[in-house]
């Protein structure tokens, strides 16, 4: 990998870091939000929606633009737009004033990710784009380690306006880095005597392929099956099974850490040995521990728990990492960025849905203040995730073809 390479990665794992704390950090804040706003499990539900909605929203209507910019332009353009509507949220007072931040960040947040991920298809060929995705996806990892825990700290310390306003400051000081080092993204622009394409191609070009609208839906309900469960896991420790706040940032420390080991390593693993094998190993491991946490009864031993999150979080990783470079690879270069724009948008609904579903499952006895039915929300994310393993080898299946035919030639 060159320095070059290696600069664009970096780059986009730390703008990747920050994104990601935000969208992270609004979840693990549910039992300090519930009770200072007297939120229901619904309306809580509906506030971590607001932004994943918006994103959907947003997205789907940058598809029909964003093939015809260069991407990093467009980048910071969404990165602008998104730190300013999370430092609304670090200002907000009252619950319609946060609802309506979460919803502007939402707005530009939908673009981030689809031009991150054009970004690294665009930079990188299929046989090590594992690899670079592990990368990226290693931000999420760092956000898990070191931001939510920080956050969660000055949630704490101070109050939970602090995360908001920390994610709205670091980015704020990555701007200049990006516009200085990032280089400009305008390969996948058609020449000035190419044909013009109708507006409408855009969706035209995904629905004439199966390939690609299989893809899109795949990516919509992994993130549908991985968040259903995500939204009250802290409140679920908390109320359920009796662990305090101060437990709630071990659980991301101890799962960051294996989700940033296991992002690089299964990533280059993927390269090897092949996208779609490693996707259902990790799918079919996480099974089980979707199972167990959402049924944990009342412990107070913290290892064991610990332990499975660490678990949980590697394969949830793993799924990421090779669903990514999975799916970057059913479309052109000129038609990627539109498509990853379709496609971020299908994740954030999925997991706006998500958690949607969820709040409406699961409810708050009145008299014990526990939370009920979160077992539903486990199965119903099972089904989900192993329809996705059924998707996933019948769409993708092909691409492990060229791969093991280089490695029986270099054997």
């Amino acid at each position: 990998m060159s320095w070059k390479e290696r600069i664009i990665l970096i780059l986009l794992a730390a703008l990747n870091f920050t994104h990601i704390l935000d969208f992270m950090i609004m979840m693990p804040l549910g039992n300090y939000l519930m009770p200072y706003f007297d939120l229901s499990p619904q309306q809580f539900s509906v506030l971590v929606s607001a932004y994943t909605i918006s994103a959907a929203v947003s997205g789907f209507g940058a598809a029909f633009f964003v093939d015809r910019f260069d991407r990093k332009k467009v980048l910071l353009f969404a990165y602008v737009g998104f730190l300013i509507g999370t430092i609304g949220c670090g200002l907000a007072p009252t619950f319609i004033t946060l609802f309506l931040a979460r919803t502007f960040a939402g707005l530009f947040g939908g673009l981030i990710g689809a031009q991150v991920l054009s970004i690294v298809a665009d930079s990188f060929p299929y046989e090590r784009r594992g690899a670079a995705m592990g990368a990226i996806m290693s931000a999420f990892a760092l956000a898990s380690t070191f931001g939510v825990p920080f956050a969660l700290y000055l949630a704490n310390l101070i109050s939970w306006h602090a995360p908001f306003l920390l994610v709205g400051f670091l980015g704020i000081a990555l701007i200049p880095l990006i516009i200085r080092y990032l280089p400009a993204m305008t390969g996948h622009l058609q020449a000035e005597d190419a044909p013009v394409q109708s507006k409408w191609s855009v969706i035209t070009n995904v629905f004439a392929d199966p390939r690609q609208y299989t893809a899109l839906l795949f990516s919509g309900l992994i993130m549908f099956g991985h968040f259903s469960i995500i939204p009250f896991i802290n409140p679920y420790m908390e109320f359920n099974v009796g662990f305090s706040k101060n437990f709630t940032p071990l659980i991301y420390l101890v799962g960051g850490v294996a989700a940033f080991f296991a992002s690089n390593i299964l990533g280059r693993l993927s390269d090897v040995y092949g996208k779609v094998t490693l996707f259902m190993i990790c799918t079919f491991s996480a099974l089980p521990m979707v199972f167990i946490i959402t049924n944990l009864p009342p412990l107070q031993a913290y290892i064991p728990v610990l332990i499975l999150f660490g678990f949980w979080f590697s394969a949830a990783t793993g799924r990421g990492v090779t669903s990514s470079a999975m799916i970057t690879s059913v479309v052109s270069p000129e038609h990627r960025g539109s498509f990853q724009s379709f496609n971020s948008s299908l994740q954030q609904l999925g997991s706006g849905l998500a958690a949607l579903v969820a709040g409406f499952i699961v409810s708050k006895d009145p008299q014990t203040g526990k939370l009920v039915h979160y077992d539903w929300v486990g199965y119903m994310s099972i089904v989900t995730l192993l329809f996705c393993v059924y998707l996933g080898y019948r769409n993708f299946r092909h691409l492990e073809k060229p791969e093991l035919a280089i490695a029986e030639q270099v054997h």
